[in-house]
Parts: structure tokens; sequence; C-alpha cells
């Protein structure tokens, strides 16, 4: 009767997920979609623990208790500017569960048949995989080591004999249970070496698809643990993480029109490359001056970036919006899907701020109508308006759809310096006749355009 109720609670919470991953397709419906699928979750966990073969729940509820705590937390002190770095982390903690479960599941198993062997594998190798790549990410979005590619001769090379001696591994830990224990070790090692050569070989740039594949990766961990534990609903769960992800980083790859292999094994970013018009005479601007122009605007459309997450200016750059609309100009928001660090990161710093949704524009619906704006106003942006991937078929850009910002009227720059963005790549942009470069702290900036239009 027990095993009756809780697989009937487990279709319950898949149901909750697939609906939860429904309402977050849309910033309208996000919060709703996240509440489901933590109600999902929160069943999950609450029948499972009627398991009849739970021993013990000391450990279980000081889990509970503890990861509880953590977790909220982390949802109220991690600053938004800090939430790729804290999604990295999550995805890698994932990894480490899977890789976890795989090991005492081979500790309580007393006859490793070839099914249970090949199901701990999987775990061990994508959990591995996924904990250290994960924490590589972390890091470099901390920036505590660089974010440019570590790239060195025969790195593929290197990378396809730890892939190779993996599958050799994997092959006599199923073939010789004598030294299964001395082979785990030998996976587990093998596995965050591969995850670690694989994340450091990234640049900086492309840090949101390599998000969206951790993500993906720590969804099939947890589907490749749920196999190792006989348990359908981690096995439901981690597929549809590991489908989204996928589906997601597919997304990513083709706003930045490049491929995953490319991605992965490019090393994009590993040196900056020179544009065609990277020198020439900037025209800076004060903020009064800005004031005059913005005033006189008819259309403005603002472009956010991770400069924006920096300074922590979302809820000012609101408050300028609402301003500009009180004066009669159309405000819009065009949002670039790699802008920042993580897929979505604009989206979720203006949701925070209540900007209405209707004034979120995708890029493919901006760039038609952008040569009539009369102000383009780009806020801690830098590779997603960069003219070089466009029209510079040297740039390790080009291809890569942009925002088209240079084919404003004018366009407003508010930069602190003329350093290149996190892709270390120069933008002749700032180069532009019609750009005007607002030097300074975004939000200070902000806020002095806000101040003269209030006074």
């Amino acid at each position: 009767m027990i095993d009756i109720l809780i697989n009937f609670a487990y279709v319950i919470s898949t149901l909750l997920f697939i609906i939860g991953l429904k309402k977050l397709s849309s910033p309208a419906t996000a919060r709703k979609g996240n509440i489901t699928s933590s109600l999902g979750m929160g069943l999950a966990i609450l029948v499972t623990l009627l398991d009849q073969s739970i021993l013990s729940y000391e450990w279980i509820i000081f889990g509970i208790v503890v990861g509880s705590i953590i977790g909220t937390l982390g949802a109220r002190l991690v600053a938004m500017t800090s939430m790729p770095e804290m999604v990295a982390l999550l995805n890698g903690f994932g990894g480490l569960s899977s890789l976890l479960v795989g090991w005492g599941v081979f500790h309580a198993t007393h006859s490793l048949t070839l099914l249970i062997g090949i199901t701990i594998v999987l775990s061990l190798v994508i959990g591995g995989v996924t904990f250290s790549g994960s924490l590589i990410a972390w890091l470099k979005l901390k920036e505590l080591i660089s974010g440019k590619p570590f790239l060195f001769p025969g790195q593929k090379i290197v990378n396809s004999l730890i892939l190779i001696g993996l599958v050799v591994t994997a092959y006599l830990f199923n073939t010789h249970p004598e030294s299964a224990f001395t082979l785990l070790l030998i996976m587990i090692g093998l596995s965050i070496l591969l995850g670690i050569m694989s994340v450091l070989s990234i640049g900086g740039g492309d840090m949101p698809v390599v998000i969206s594949l951790l993500n993906s990766y720590s969804g099939l961990a947890a589907c490749a643990a749920g196999f190792v534990i006989q348990n359908t609903l981690l096995i439901v769960a981690g597929s549809l993480v590991g489908a989204s992800g996928l589906i997601l980083t597919k997304i990513m790859c083709k706003s930045m029109n490049r491929s995953l292999s490319n991605v992965l094994f490019s090393g994009f970013g590993s040196g900056p490359t020179q544009s065609k018009q990277s020198e020439g005479t900037v025209n800076p601007i004060t903020i009064e001056d800005a004031y005059y122009i913005l005033e006189a605007a008819q259309s403005a459309v603002i472009v956010p970036g991770y400069g924006l997450a920096v300074a922590q200016a979302q809820h000012v750059v609101k408050e300028f919006g609402q301003l500009l609309e009180a004066n009669g100009c159309d405000v819009k928001y065009a949002i670039h899907p790699v802008a920042g660090r993580m897929p979505g990161h604009m989206n979720v710093l203006l949701a925070e701020a209540d900007v209405p949704y209707d004034q979120l524009v995708e890029m493919d619906d901006i760039n038609p109508i952008i040569d009539s704006v009369d102000v383009c106003i780009v806020i801690g942006a830098n590779d997603v308006v960069n003219p070089d991937a466009r029209d510079n078929k040297e740039s390790t850009i080009y291809g890569m759809p942009i925002i088209n910002v240079d084919k404003a009227r004018t366009a407003f720059v508010l930069k602190r310096s003329m350093s290149p963005g996190f892709a270390g790549i120069q933008n002749p942009l700032f180069f532009k006749e019609n750009t005007k470069m607002l030097f300074g702290d975004a939000k200070q900036s902000v806020q002095g355009l806000i101040s003269e239009f209030k006074g």
C-alpha cells in the first residue's frame, strides 16, 4: 500500500515539474513556475521518507535542516550580481550528489552485476565532470582565475587520452570485480580531471553556454543516480533537467552563431582581436548634455549588460525609464540572449526591479526598428553590441548576432573605461560618430540623469 502511495505521489510530482517548467518559459509566470516546481520537490521528499527501507531518519533530517538553512541564506543574501556563480555552484553540487550516490551504492552492493556497474559508472563519471567543471566555471565567474581560455599544445590529445582512460577503466571496473574499488577511485580522479580540463579551455565570453551545458550535465547526473538507486522520480526529473539544459544550450549557441563543438574546443577569447576601427576619436559626454538629448527624444532603447549587474543599477534604471515615459518618450529594453554571464541574466535583473514585461524586447524584434530609435542607451553591455560581429570577418565573434546599436540615431554608452568586454575584444562602437561615451559608474550616471529630469 505504501509503495502504491509513493509511486502515485511521484506521478503528481512529475506533473508539477512539467507544469513548473512550462511556466518558467515566460517572465510573467516564472515565479509561479518556480513555486510549482518547489511544491513538486517538497512532495517527492515527503513521500520518500515513507519508504520502508529507511532504517534511520537522524542523518536525513539533519541533511534537510542544514540544506534548508543554506538554501534560505543563499536566496536571501547572495546578490544578483553573484547569481551566475551561485548557479554554477548549484550545478556542481548536483554532480557531487550523483557521484556520492554512485559511491554509496557501490559499497552497499554485495553482487556487482553488469547493469548496476554501468549505472554506477555513469553516475560517477557524469557527476565528477559536472562537479569539477562547475567549480572551474565558478572560479572564472568569480574572477579568482583568469576568464581567458587555458590552452597548450596537444591539449585535445590529452583530453582524448583522459576520455579513453575513462572508457578503459569503466570496462575493467565491470569485468574485474576484485579490483573494483581501486578502479572506482581511478574513475573518479579521471572524471574530475576531465571536467577541469574541459572548462579551463573555454573563454569567459562563452560562460552563458557553459552554465546551461553544466546545468544539463547536472540533470543527466541526477538521472544516472536515479538508475543507480532505482528511483523513478529521480530518473524523470533528471531527464527533464538534462533535456531542457541541452535545448537551452542549443538556443545559446544559435544566439552566438556557433556550434557547441566550437564553443567547447575553439578557445574563444584566448587573445584580443584587433577591430577594424579600434582607434579613433572618442566622443565623451557629460550628464547635463546627455539629459538635453534625452529630454527631446521620442523613443529610447535601453540595452542592459553585465555592467548593469555589477553596478546593481536595475532599480534606478527602472526609475529612469519611468521618467523618460513621463516625458513622452517610448521606452523599450532590448535583451540579447547571451547578455550577462548566465542565460536569462538580464531578464532576472529587470524582473527583480519590476520592469513591465511588455517593455522587454528580444534582439530579433528590436533590430528591424532600431534605425528609427532616437537614443539607444547601452548600460554595461559590450560584446553583444560589437559591430565587428557583423562587419569584421577577421574577428573571433564574426557571425554572432548582435543588437545593432550603432544604427540608432544616437547611442549612449555608459562605461567605466575603454577596456574591452569579458571576451577581451575591442569594440569599434565606441568610436562611431553617433556614439557618445558617458564614463563613470553606471548607477551613479543613471542617478545623475534622474536628478536632471527631476530638477
